[in-house]
């Protein structure tokens, strides 16, 4: 009974470790690292080049009829001359009136075929036709800045960028509720990734707004999830970095409600497992050093140990109250981690209210995050054998 005590025990010490590690010891440890490294080595700011070189603004689209003309009306207003910016949509499986709405743009090149097979099929099927030495990818619903292109045309003048992850920012409307705990996550990961980039690379890239160079471009099996973060860590395997450009940026809205963002949050985290396994290679510490640090700890934790420990963590406190030397520590242990469920499940009952508290949301986002990367396990089992990528696209407010 002693044994399997202490058995619990240390396991318990070693998920609190990890559960810390993963969402903000990491944090800490990177910032300190950046600040030691550049004690050393001066960070260098790229420069434009001159002449502009050319590149393509590549827009994934399904059904986005609605968006057309606002979007269009942003890649007009981009600082980048448009003799130099190809504008290319690729619209597979669209049957609304996209494709008929983008005929009013004669700039605007159309790839079109009436068969949906998901977004990496599109992508596969669109580089082809991709003749510049850039190509920035887009999603139809996200806005950019007007520097946008040339800020990530800037970091490309290091030759060892290989891609360049744009920063994603979320808009939340007033009467969102807990939609407004994706802000304040992606503003956290944003600080991460500009951390990253900074020690040595930025780790994967968000679809909403990121570039290659063209040559590095890999297929991709159809069936990918999460085609920007496999493609993005493919250029890394081959020697190159991910730069992060915080100048460059998408804005889109937040889920119309959280019935919403659980779909994407579900998807991302079966994208995720997905992901670690196709590039398990990453895990190689030998070979990819210092990213194989960062990949662990900023990714692979938070899709795979992390949530089943954190949730494990609950029902071991219960038990040591009972079993260990020292019961008041491990009560006090619960009663904070009761607290803490407490807290997430007020935020719960308030979002369904739609009243809004960010005190609450955010333990209420932070639960909902990892129960659905638990529910993405599920996910990824359903959708064994599928051929195609194709998934149901969450509503944005």
């Amino acid at each position: 009974m002693e044994k399997s005590c202490q058995v619990i025990e240390i396991l318990f010490w070693i998920g609190i470790g990890i559960v810390f590690y993963t969402y903000l010891g990491y944090g800490i440890v990177l910032y300190l690292m950046v600040k030691i490294k550049e004690l050393f080595v001066k960070p260098r700011s790229p420069r434009l080049p001159e002449p502009l070189p050319e590149a393509t603004l590549l827009i994934a689209a399904y059904n986005e009829e609605a968006i057309v003309a606002s979007k269009m009306v942003n890649c007009r207003q981009l600082d980048y001359p448009a003799d130099k910016l190809r504008l290319v949509w690729i619209t597979d499986g669209s049957n609304d009136n996209t494709n008929e709405r983008l005929k009013e743009y004669p700039e605007v090149t159309v790839l079109y075929q009436p068969r949906r097979q998901g977004k990496t099929a599109a992508l596969n099927r669109a580089i082809p036709y991709v003749k510049t030495p850039y190509v920035i990818f887009t999603d139809a619903n996200t806005m950019l800045n007007k520097g946008a292109i040339k800020e990530i045309i800037r970091q490309f003048s290091d030759p060892r960028v290989g891609c360049v992850a744009g920063e994603k920012r979320v808009e939340i409307q007033a009467e969102q509720g807990a939609t407004a705990g994706e802000g304040i996550y992606w503003k956290y990961e944003s600080a991460l990734k500009q951390l990253d980039s900074r020690l040595y690379s930025a780790v994967g890239a968000a679809g909403e707004l990121f570039a290659i160079r063209r040559e590095l471009y890999e297929e991709m099996p159809a069936d990918t999830l999460l085609d920007d973060f496999i493609l993005s860590l493919r250029i890394v395997m081959r020697g190159y970095t991910i730069a992060y450009c915080a100048d460059a940026y998408a804005v889109e809205n937040g889920s119309a409600d959280m019935h919403e963002e659980e779909k994407r949050k579900v998807r991302i985290a079966a994208g995720g497992l997905q992901s670690v396994w196709r590039l398990r290679a990453l895990l190689n510490p030998l070979r990819y050093g210092v990213f194989c640090f960062q990949y662990i700890s900023h990714r692979v934790l938070r899709w795979s140990l992390t949530p089943v420990l954190l949730f494990l963590l609950f029902p071991l406190n219960t038990i040591l109250i009972f079993t260990s030397n020292t019961p008041l520590l491990y009560a006090v242990i619960w009663l904070l981690q009761a607290l803490f469920y407490f807290m997430a499940s007020w935020g719960h009952y308030l979002s369904a209210k739609r009243i809004k508290n960010k005190i609450l949301f955010v333990p209420y986002y932070f639960l909902f995050m990892n129960i659905n990367v638990v529910r993405g396990f599920n996910y990824l089992r359903k959708r064994r054998g599928q051929a195609g990528g194709a998934w149901e696209k969450a509503r944005r407010a």
